[in-house]
């Protein structure tokens, strides 16, 4: 003859606190998750380089084209080097944004190009 022993149930109002507290870690999780996803993460800035480790920005002469050379190497012809302290450095930064409309003329003088932008 085997006798069990009686059953002792848990108590109600632990297991509705366990729900709560998954049930609120879900619900923050949710609302993070939701934030992140509305602002854009524009807490986080992640701008691409201009160029890449090595290699440094030019711009053509008179439009608003550019590229990026390897450090050492001649500036190609019908190119030419940024204005000091008005190089861009990331993408959609001030001055990248700025040379989108603005080129240098063959004297260095700073241009506007009105059709491009």
């Amino acid at each position: 003859m085997t006798t069990s022993l009686p059953r002792v149930p848990r108590p109600a109002g632990r297991i509705r606190r366990r729900r709560r507290i998954r049930t609120a870690a879900a619900a923050a999780l949710a609302g993070a998750a939701a934030a992140l996803a509305l602002t854009g993460c524009s807490g986080l800035s992640f701008q691409d380089d201009i160029c890449s480790g090595g290699e440094y920005p030019v711009m053509t002469v008179g439009s608003t084209g550019s590229a990026c050379v390897e450090e050492g190497e001649k500036v190609p012809e019908g190119y030419t080097r940024y204005p000091e302290g008005k190089v861009p450095q990331k993408v959609d930064d001030e001055w990248d944004v700025y040379w989108r409309t603005h080129s240098l003329d063959e004297k260095g003088d700073v241009i506007d190009v009105p059709h491009a932008g």
